[in-house]
């Protein structure tokens, strides 16, 4: 019924020929596209203009193709907006006229066709129209070609962007979607035309990680499917074969297991294909395998087969864009396109569980890269065995010294760093050596080698650290301290990215030692900051912040400073509010504000106002760009809102005369209610770092700080935004322990948001699970009698926290709350005796002797009241080291 009523819907001859000028203009280089794209935006004012496009597209024989296409994406486009506010009746009419087009003559009107019904199926599903999958399914059963590659290009969209959707139940069928297509795909795999064996291949790759039931039971004829295929003559075929047995691997190894050789044989001879792309593919597969739960034995044998290759394709390739780049002169700008986005991790406070990333130099992705990540991840899982096949190939690669030789030379060093980490045992004993011989290389002729050399040689830093001690190891630190530091100022952009990236890795393990070589290094980094262009003065910026978190305080001289500050602040002043080369900027200060500590608060003012005024202007800028003359980007705020943090870590109650005449609590409090999490996870680290130093200024709206702090503890999407809850969580106990009694009106609140975190410890961070655990007792601590009388409902789940915490002075406050509450309510930790002792024994030395006295009262206390051997039973439930260290408190 609503087909045939969509049918009678008909252009009028005016609108259609308006309508297709107007397209044609519009891709005809020479017009006003504005004012096209004007005329177009007042067409679609009209309830049946996308009638017109779909009409277009599929009726208009007479009009050339590009105009059809024309009509067909600009149909696309207005779908996605439009569409389901459309009448039914002009819905039915699109989706009609779409059908059709899968079988038409020009691959232009078929492949346009297929991307707007792939649209539709991602607005509304394909349950709601059973005429797509039976034209699909016609189609795919034709022997017509034309009709079968419409109906594969339409499917494979599907598949790619919406998979799931074949896979959901038909209400009132057993059958789902992909049941019907599924053989059929498998079918094509046979098919003599290149283009429906890569498509239907690509679509079945699609739903190995949603494995439905249907490809789970056909495995076998897919796996064979994919035997067949693997010596297509498509390389387009052969990059989908590797890539179905990469995702097999990581999701289920288990299917590959009974033809593991066969396919890491084929693996093996295709990771040397013609085609980079299919060698790119598979090269995956390695690192894939090493990560999967198989055993490395498989791979064992054809190691020495394997790592010859590896090697080979980790040289540059001719057409490499970094070659280009090697050509890059330090005197030359930066282009727009050239800076890469650059991503802030919020501020956050407790343990972190977050993993450090090896930054690569360059983000594309190809096959050296591949290849050398995958020798990475072998040198891990095989270590030490595969130097006796990698070496001799690594040495004869370094021995060939003629220039024709240099890609060879540099594959020989990236390998070298490669291994840095899986072999270092083995490589151990010769580490001097191969340290003494890439020091040279930093002088290198070949741009490309002395940047690689940079990299190799950070990834031995922590070695060439720990050689310090004896002469000759000083020796060859000094060395490679000062040869990265001649390479940060080489002339080539390239390398001076990778020695400041070097440099700053070498600082992280060196700390201490630096104390003495500071002003050189200043004085080198300085005169790079003054030299380099846009992008590479943010490795520069990193650097220098590394520099001060690494040797903190000692920083904190005139002679450094004079160095240090003024180039620094004169870039500060050079930039504008709005300009994103801030942020690294700012990220630096935070470093050296906690480094110098009272020591920056000569610089603190004009900082601290500045930060007020970005954090100001942004906030505008979110309900009004046009006043605030910016556009709203969070990562000013976050950015603003760290250095603030770093200042109030820096300066302590110093920085109390700077928030005492200014509006920081109001513009933070804005801050703590903001819809992203990310400028919310700093505004709470920020408020824990005032409540320490100067709550006072807090105080007037104290209570609003504390229900906004106890929300984020309590939503449904903990884990979500379990950094937010995790700072303030920090930030109530923070508040709690410097405004006492203030704080009894939330208690209740909060209490009833830690519990459950802490019941449920599994699954969340450490991190929260620790600062939940200090922040209920230092809750406890000030307001023991209302806590007290809930103590049996989560003394259990308490304790086990509260033992895996470290001795520091936070872990203190908790124990104080602890001993309060059991002061007040001795029994409400009768039963959970037993891991209250746990948690005490979690001390190694317990420094202030007060509280040190409480524990052994209380451990005193529970052994008077419990009579009878319960005493004696409660010890005997404990393991030895605990009673061992129970001892001290004289029970």
């Amino acid at each position: 019924m609503a087909a045939a009523a969509a049918a009678t819907w008909q252009p009028q001859e005016g609108g259609f020929k308006e309508i297709c000028g107007l397209l044609e203009q519009q891709i005809s280089p020479s017009s006003d596209k504005s004012q096209i794209w004007q005329q177009l935006q007042h067409y679609s004012q009209f309830p049946d203009f996308n009638n017109y496009l779909a009409f277009i597209l599929a009726r208009a024989e007479g009009k050339p193709v590009e105009v059809r296409q024309a009509a067909g994406l600009l149909l696309k486009n207005n779908l996605k907006t439009a569409f389901k506010s459309m009448p039914p009746i002009n819905q039915e009419y699109i989706k009609a006229e779409l059908l059709p087009c899968l079988g038409a003559s020009d691959r232009q009107i078929r492949s346009t066709s297929g991307t707007i019904i792939s649209v539709l199926v991602q607005l509304g599903g394909v349950l709601g129209w059973p005429e797509l999958l039976h034209t699909l399914v016609k189609c795919l059963d034709s022997s017509d070609l034309t009709h079968m590659e419409g109906a594969m290009d339409a499917l494979s969209k599907i598949c790619e962007d919406i998979p799931q959707v074949l896979d959901a139940e038909n209400p009132g069928s057993s059958e789902r979607p992909i049941d019907v297509f599924l053989p059929r795909l498998l079918q094509l795999f046979q098919s003599p035309h290149a283009t429906l064996r890569k498509l239907a291949l690509g679509s079945v790759n699609q739903y190995i990680m949603l494995m439905p039931p249907v490809l789970y039971m056909s495995m076998d004829s897919y796996l064979q499917g994919l035997f067949v295929l693997a010596n297509d003559p498509s390389s387009e075929v052969r990059k989908l074969v590797c890539s179905a047995f990469v995702q097999l691997i990581e999701v289920r190894p288990s299917f590959l297991e009974p033809h593991l050789r066969n396919v890491i044989e084929y693996m093996l001879q295709v990771n040397n294909d013609p085609d980079e792309e299919v060698s790119l593919e598979a090269c995956e597969f390695w690192s894939a395998y090493c990560e999967a739960p198989l055993p490395p034995e498989n791979l064992r044998a054809f190691l020495p087969r394997l790592i010859p290759v590896l090697l080979t394709n980790m040289a540059y390739a001719e057409d490499d864009e970094s070659l280009l780049d090697a050509e890059d002169d330090g005197s030359l700008p930066d282009r727009d396109q050239d800076l890469k986005p650059r991503f802030h991790s919020s501020r956050f406070h407790g343990s972190d569980d977050a993993e450090d990333d090896d930054d690569d130099i360059v983000n594309v992705w190809n096959l050296r890269k591949c290849s050398a990540a995958a020798l990475d991840i072998i040198s891990n899982v095989f270590g030490d065995e595969i130097l006796p096949t990698l070496m001799p190939f690594v040495q004869a690669k370094l021995s060939k010294l003629d220039d024709e030789s240099w890609k060879e030379r540099e594959a020989a060093v990236l390998a070298l760093g490669a291994i840095a980490e899986g072999c270092i045992n083995g490589l151990y004993p010769h580490l001097s050596e191969i340290v003494a011989f890439l020091i040279p290389l930093l002088d290198d002729k070949f741009p490309l080698i002395r940047s690689i050399s940079c990299w190799t040689l950070s990834r031995f830093s922590k070695f060439i650290v720990q050689g310090i001690g004896h002469p000759e190891g000083h020796e060859q630190f000094e060395k490679v301290l000062t040869g990265l530091l001649r390479r940060i100022l080489d002339n080539n952009k390239r390398v001076q990215e990778a020695a400041c990236s070097a440099f700053a890795t070498l600082e992280e393990e060196a700390a201490d030692e630096l104390g003495p070589r500071l002003e050189i290094i200043l004085q080198h980094l300085m005169c790079a900051f003054g030299k380099y262009q846009r992008r590479n003065l943010r490795i520069v910026y990193d650097a220098i912040g590394t520099l001060a978190d690494a040797v903190g305080g000692e920083l904190n001289q005139p002679k450094y400073l004079e160095i240090l500050m003024p180039p620094l602040i004169a870039k500060w002043q050079q930039l504008s509010n709005s300009d994103k080369d801030l942020f690294p900027l700012l990220e630096c200060f935070t470093s050296i504000a906690q480094a110098l500590g009272s020591g920056f608060a000569q610089f603190s003012q004009p900082v601290f106002q500045r930060c007020l005024d970005i954090i100001h202007t942004q906030q505008l800028a979110k309900v009004d760009p046009a006043t605030a003359g910016v556009q709203f980007d969070k990562e000013f705020v976050v950015c603003s809102l760290d250095l603030l943090s770093g200042l109030t870590e820096g300066l302590g109650s110093g920085i109390e005369s700077l928030v005492s005449q200014s509006n920081l609590r109001d513009l933070l409090l804005q801050c703590c209610l903001d819809d992203s999490s990310d400028i919310r996870q700093s505004a709470f680290a920020l408020l824990g770092d005032l409540a320490r130093v100067c709550p006072i200024h807090l105080r007037p709206r104290l209570a609003e700080f504390l229900e906004v702090s106890a929300k984020q503890l309590n939503t449904p999407k903990l884990k979500e935004t379990i950094s937010v809850a995790n700072n303030a969580c920090w930030a109530i106990g923070e508040l709690a322990i410097k405004v006492n009694q203030e704080i009894s009106p939330v208690v209740m609140t909060v209490i009833s948001c830690l519990v459950p975190i802490l019941q449920h410890a599994e699954g969340l961070n450490k991190s929260l699970i620790e600062n939940s655990a200090i922040t209920l007792g230092r809750l406890a601590s000030v307001c023991p009698e209302l806590v007290s009388p809930h103590m049996e409902h989560f003394m259990q789940a308490w304790c086990i926290a509260l033992a895996m915490i470290r001795d520091d002075i936070e872990k203190e406050d908790a124990f104080r709350g602890l001993c309060a509450m059991v002061k007040v309510n001795p029994s409400g930790a009768l039963s959970s005796l037993v891991f209250l002792c746990r948690a005490i024994a979690s001390w190694h030395e317990i420094r202030s002797e007060e509280l040190h006295n409480d524990v052994s009262q209380v451990l005193l206390g529970y052994k008077q009241m419990l009579k009878n051997g319960a005493w004696e039973q409660c010890m005997s439930a404990l393991e030895p080291p605990v009673k061992e260290r129970l001892s001290k408190y004289k029970v």
